[in-house]
C-alpha cells in the first residue's frame, strides 16, 4: 500500500490577473488536505478507482465523456500513466478522498490530482520531481477549468509559497516573517471556469479597462512579494484590500464575499479579500495571533460556513 497527500492552496494576490501575465503569490494551506491511497488488485482486475467522499466507484477506460464525474480523476491516472511510460495494463486500487472544499479556491481539484500523482509514482517505484508533478496535475487543471493559469498546481506541488508568474520559472518565496491568515468559506460554489470566461468576455469587449486593472493588480503582487520576503507583514494589509477593491472592479466579487470581507475588517484585521476565482467561495483575512480567534469568530457570525486559520511561513 502506498499513501501520499497534497495540501490546499490561497491566492494570496494576483488573482485574474495572473490568467494574463501578470504576477501572482499563493500559499499552500496545510490544515486541509487530499489523500491518495494505492494497493495492489488481483490479476485482471484493472485500475478500480474509489472516490469515498463522492461514493463513487469507477473502473479505468470507462469514463470516455468529458462529462462523466470520474473523467478528471481517470484523466490524472492516464496522463501519469503515460508519462511514466507504463501501459494501464495493471491491477490497483486507487482511493482517494479529501478534506479541502471543492469548488470554495482552495484548489480541491489540484491537490486531488497531486495526491494521485504522487501515490501512483511512488508505488510503481518511479520519483518525480515537484516541478514533473506540476506539469502532470497541469494536464487535469485544465479538465476542470479551461484556461487555468497554472498557479493551483505549482504551489500545491512545491507546497511552498510562491510567485508565480504564467510562462516564467517558478520562483519559491522565502517568507522574511511568518504571518497569519484567516479563510472564511461563503458556503457557495464557485466554478473558476465560469468566473475565468466571464472576465475573458470582459477584456475581450473592453481590452484597455481590462489591461489597466490587471497592470495595477500585478503591480500589488510584486510588492506584496518583497514585503513578503522582507518580512514586511504589516505593509501587506494595504495591499490585501486594494487588491480586493480591483478584484470587485472586475465583477468577481459577491454580496455573500463583501459581507464576509466586512466583517473581518470590523473585527481587526489588517486587510481582506476575496481569494480564487470569486462569485463565492473563500476570502482571506491578514490576522494577527492575537485578534485571529475574534476574527474567526466574526466570520463565523457573519455566515462563513467553515474557517481555517493557518500560518504561512
Amino acid at each position: 500500500m502506498t499513501t501520499a497527500h497534497a495540501p490546499g492552496k490561497v491566492i494570496l494576490f494576483g488573482e485574474h490577473a495572473v490568467v494574463y501575465g501578470r504576477p501572482a503569490i499563493a500559499v499552500p494551506v496545510t490544515e486541509v488536505r487530499a489523500s491518495a491511497v494505492v494497493t495492489d488488485a488481483p490479476s485482471g482486475q484493472g485500475i478500480v478507482m474509489r472516490a469515498t467522499d463522492l461514493d463513487l466507484t469507477h473502473r479505468l477506460g470507462t469514463a470516455t465523456p468529458t462529462e462523466h464525474p470520474a473523467y478528471p480523476l481517470e484523466a490524472t491516472v492516464r496522463h501519469t500513466l503515460n508519462w511514466l511510460g507504463i501501459g494501464a495494463s495493471l491491477d490497483l486500487i486507487l482511493t482517494v478522498s479529501s478534506t479541502v472544499p471543492m469548488a470554495r479556491g482552495l484548489g480541491s481539484g489540484a491537490a486531488l490530482a497531486t495526491a494521485v500523482v504522487r501515490a501512483l509514482a511512488c508505488h510503481l517505484g518511479r520519483e518525480l520531481t515537484p516541478q514533473q508533478v506540476s506539469e502532470l496535475v497541469y494536464q487535469t487543471e485544465v479538465i476542470h477549468h479551461g484556461t487555468p493559469s497554472g498557479i493551483d498546481n505549482t504551489v500545491v506541488a512545491f507546497e511552498q509559497p510562491v510567485c508565480f508568474v504564467k510562462g516564467q520559472p517558478i520562483e519559491v518565496l522565502q517568507v522574511g516573517q511568518p504571518f497569519w491568515l484567516a479563510i472564511g468559506d461563503t458556503g457557495i460554489a464557485s466554478p473558476t471556469r465560469v468566473a475565468v470566461g466571464d472576465v475573458r468576455r470582459g477584456w475581450q469587449s473592453e481590452p484597455e479597462r481590462y489591461e489597466a486593472l490587471f497592470d495595477r493588480i500585478g503591480a500589488i503582487a510584486r510588492q506584496a512579494r518583497r514585503a513578503v520576503v522582507g518580512g514586511e507583514v504589516g505593509a501587506l494589509g494595504p495591499l490585501v484590500d486594494e487588491n480586493q477593491a480591483l478584484l470587485e472592479a472586475l465583477d468577481v466579487s459577491s454580496p455573500e464575499l463583501q459581507q464576509l470581507i466586512g466583517a473581518a475588517r470590523k473585527a481587526g484585521a489588517m486587510g481582506a479579500k476575496l481569494c480564487g476565482a470569486g462569485r463565492g467561495g473563500n476570502m482571506i483575512a491578514l490576522v494577527t495571533p492575537d485578534n485571529a480567534e475574534p476574527v474567526a469568530a466574526a466570520l463565523r457570525t457573519a455566515g462563513a460556513v467553515q474557517v481555517i486559520v493557518t500560518q504561512v511561513h
